[in-house]
């Protein structure tokens, strides 16, 4: 009971981020231009819906696998297991896999909160897996200094009850949400999207004027203004009249509009709003369609960046979120909940089977180890290991024994491994 009274937990205490006192730590989802910055909003913003949705697509088709350890380290997947049809097949009554994970990080990439109403049978292991909004969901502390979640206005629900994913934490209950905490950049944003809307709305842009020289006459008719000015647009404006030859009389000249220091002003900050934006959730800028200074060398290594320094974090917390959640305390020392990332970390086809040769000609990959990192079925035969002939144990003296059969055997699988690769 010290222990709890030392470290603030009392009898529900409020702890989520939309309490007052989170709220104007944040600043209350206010920029200082004025804009009001909500989830919904910033969705508005090209390149922060880039962003979100890019980590919830690639979580949400990433393969999710439950994994038993077995013997010597080895892996195997655990289709026994209760909650495997749950993560793989069926989450609840109306949700793809796909859709559950894509909507929880959605709302956990926006809000910094994501969470899902667990059902569970006598057990204790899970059954189906519910969305929840996060406008419904408060996240209370209790005086075991664990957290309750109050639904609407339910009673609140232990936490077994709820599997709760959670962006960085300042009360380490619950997770910021990093448009409340980048509203001016987001606020920014949004702003200068609302000023060239109404720009192009309510201002006016043309695209040159006719001037004539002072000396001459002035034409005081209004209608034989509008018809020069009609007869010009007529036969030199839209794409089907570029680069015909204008003639000019009475001295008349044509200068052209060019775009004001506004104007261009306005450009250079909406990229640099965006490149900010991009910052925040720590993605390569030609991750989201931004390919000025991109090339074709260097975006295999931007997609490794955003991998390991982008979605390797998100991944992580989802994992270890399931598998605090999703499995029972006596399962947690032989089962364990994966994200297979290694196919967004493979090279192109040539630097991958190159890699390939070197494994398989050194022993530490097998023909089937190879496929089922390809995708492909496993072979006949497939399971065996190559070991160079002039690797030998440090221990013993000279060289293999030729006249042993496995050995030959050995041997004459490897020439014909080398051939094979040689002939490609």
């Amino acid at each position: 009971m010290f222990f709890s009274s030392l470290l603030g937990g009392g009898q529900g205490d409020l702890v989520s981020a939309d309490s007052g006192f989170w709220r104007g730590l944040l600043g209350g989802g206010r920029n200082s231009a004025g804009a009001k910055v909500t989830p919904e909003t910033a969705l508005g913003v090209p390149i922060l819906q880039n962003c979100i949705t890019l980590y919830a697509e690639t979580l949400g088709q990433l393969p999710l696998e439950l994994y038993k350890r077995g013997a010597n380290g080895q892996r195997e997947t655990a289709t026994s297991h209760p909650a495997y049809d749950v993560l793989r097949y069926q989450p609840n009554g109306f949700q793809t896999p796909y859709e559950r994970m894509e909507g929880l990080q959605l709302a956990a990439g926006l809000r910094g909160n994501g969470f899902n109403l667990v059902e569970r049978r006598g057990d204790g292991n899970i059954t189906a897996l519910w969305p929840l909004h996060n406008d419904k969901v408060q996240v209370l502390k209790g005086p075991d200094l664990l957290p309750y979640y109050r639904v609407g206005t339910s009673e609140p629900l232990p936490a077994r009850r709820i599997h709760h994913v959670r962006w960085h934490s300042l009360n380490y209950y619950t997770g910021l949400s990093p448009i409340e905490l980048h509203a001016e950049t987001v606020g920014m944003a949004q702003t200068i999207q609302r000023y060239t809307g109404k720009s192009f709305s309510d201002g006016v842009s043309v695209a040159g004027v006719i001037e004539r020289p002072r000396e001459a006459a002035p034409i005081k008719d209004q209608g034989t203004i509008d018809r020069i000015v009609s007869q010009w647009g007529e036969k030199f404006s839209g794409m089907e009249n570029a680069r015909k030859v204008a003639l000019l009389q009475e001295g008349m000249t044509f200068k052209p509009v060019t775009m004001s220091h506004a104007d261009a002003e306005i450009v250079a900050l909406l990229k640099l709003t965006g490149t900010d934006v991009a910052r925040i959730y720590k993605v390569p800028l030609p991750m989201v369609n931004d390919l000025e200074k991109a090339n074709y060398n260097s975006i295999e290594q931007l997609l490794i960046q955003f991998v390991v320094f982008g979605l390797l974090p998100w991944a992580k917390r989802h994992e270890q979120a399931m598998m605090r959640d999703f499995l029972l305390p006596q399962d947690r020392r032989d089962y364990f909940i994966e994200f297979n990332l290694s196919g967004l970390l493979r090279g192109d086809q040539k630097s991958r089977y190159e890699a390939y040769a070197i494994g398989r000609q050194w022993g530490w990959l097998s023909v089937n180890d190879i496929r089922r990192l390809e995708n492909m079925p496993p072979v006949s035969g497939g399971e065996i290991y190559l070991q160079p002939l002039n690797m030998v144990d440090a221990t013993s003296k000279g060289m293999a024994d030729l006249t042993n059969p496995n050995v030959r055997a050995q041997l004459e699988l490897q020439q014909a491994e080398i051939a094979r690769i040689l002939q490609q």
